[in-house]
């Protein structure tokens, strides 16, 4: 049997090494357009690589995908972090877990991971060809013809894993074939406030925090971490992970609701601060922070709101004490566009799931073509998740089964 993958990247080579496990005999090649193989790998996670998340239930991690949770959670009951984890300590590569469940390789370092691959491919005997890029595929009766360069060649299976597109015209030869596609977007963006001063304090994080969009249902919460064009980090991320087109919509141009200290209780941060006031009523109101956010911040939001911060706990008015905690608690910026990623660029949209077979990725419209990865309508937040979800495709994918 002759299988092809296309895409040499995390799903696809993923695919590739399943596919000769289950099908040892048969001739399987990837095929990539670039000169670069498994090139998110490499990036990802500042070049640690986040293999995946320290999630071990299906249902639980079917959670973290804004598009296709549903489907994973079945495909996860066949492939899914337990599985992925013991691939690779069979490997002789082992996986360590963060505070924050990422799981990375004990050496830190992505390499591992594409070392990994390459020696499997080879020790399996799977080939690969770069820079060959694919005009079409001509479904046959009993296979698929790959168009290279104007020339047929025959396989007997195609696996596509070409990753996200950044533009429609990108799916468009699979559109071509029938599947019905979900236009792509940017998703795991950073949120662009060329006109708000914070950005003066770039580097600054703060571990606990609660992101609203205003006129939406959006809220996430996790870490923020500000940069020299706005906000970024894992409570934005996942902000923009899910709120991908809503946010596109709009033209990227919104107000970020910030609860700095991460407590949706108004209450409770009202007590916290007036009996701050009441203790400490001699010290002054910039040098004197309750709460758990960078001192430099505290400072800024106290001018903020016109307060100054060389006054006294004990001379806050109750106007002023209110200011002071509605800005902690419901702190507004514009937001005017974003920033991707371009290494590790993830997109919402692709082939519609419902015209795959999640059980085997076998397309419901061309017999004997499969899909892994991005290229799918499948994306998950950030933490590991996009290549979970590239494994337990790209696994279940090269099963090959019907």
């Amino acid at each position: 049997m002759k299988i092809a993958v296309i895409g040499g990247g995390a799903a696809g080579f993923f695919a590739a090494l399943s596919a000769k496990k289950h099908h040892p005999t048969s001739e399987v090649t990837v095929f990539e357009k670039s000169d670069k193989l498994l090139s998110k790998v490499k990036v990802s996670g500042g070049g640690r690589c986040n293999v995946t998340h320290a999630c071990f239930k299906a249902s639980e991690l079917a959670r973290f995908y804004p598009r296709g949770g549903k489907q994973l959670k079945k495909a996860f009951g066949i492939f899914n972090t337990n599985h992925t984890v013991a691939w690779f300590k069979e490997r002789g590569v082992e996986l360590k877990r963060e505070s924050d469940n990422r799981m990375f390789p004990i050496t830190d370092k992505s390499i591992t991971i594409i070392n990994c691959f390459l020696d499997e491919a080879s020790k399996l005997g799977v080939k690969i060809k770069r820079q060959v890029c694919i005009d079409a595929l001509k479904p046959l009766d009993n296979g698929i013809n790959v168009v290279i360069d104007g020339f047929d060649h025959y396989f007997n299976k195609v696996i596509v894993a070409t990753g996200g597109s950044p533009k429609l015209e990108g799916l468009k030869w699979l559109g071509d074939l029938g599947h019905a596609l979900e236009h792509p977007l940017p998703s795991l963006f950073t949120f662009n406030m060329p006109e708000e001063p914070i950005k003066a304090f770039q580097g600054l994080s703060v571990q606990n925090s609660i992101v609203r969009i205003q006129g939406t249902k959006l809220v996430h919460e996790g870490p923020l971490l500000i940069t020299h064009w706005g906000m970024s980090g894992p409570a934005i991320l996942k902000t923009s992970a899910w709120g991908a087109r809503d946010l596109a919509e709009v033209n990227y141009s919104f107000i970020a609701q910030v609860n700095w200290v991460g407590n949706p209780n108004e209450e409770d941060v009202r007590t916290l601060f007036y009996r701050h006031c009441y203790n400490y009523d001699k010290k002054k109101v910039e040098s004197a922070n309750p709460f758990d956010i960078p001192n430099r911040l505290w400072k800024h939001l106290i001018e903020k709101v016109e307060i100054n911060p060389q006054k006294m706990n004990g001379e806050l008015s109750k106007k002023e004490k209110n200011r002071i905690i509605n800005t902690l608690l419901n702190d507004e910026y514009q937001a005017k566009g974003k920033t991707t990623f371009k290494e590790e660029f993830v997109t919402c949209g692709g082939v519609c799931l419902k015209d795959v077979n999640i059980k085997t990725m076998e397309s419901k419209v061309v017999p004997n073509l499969y899909f892994a990865g991005e290229v799918l309508n499948i994306d998950g937040v950030t933490g590991g998740f996009n290549f979970q979800a590239a494994w337990t495709t790209g696994f279940i994918a090269g099963m090959l089964k019907q």
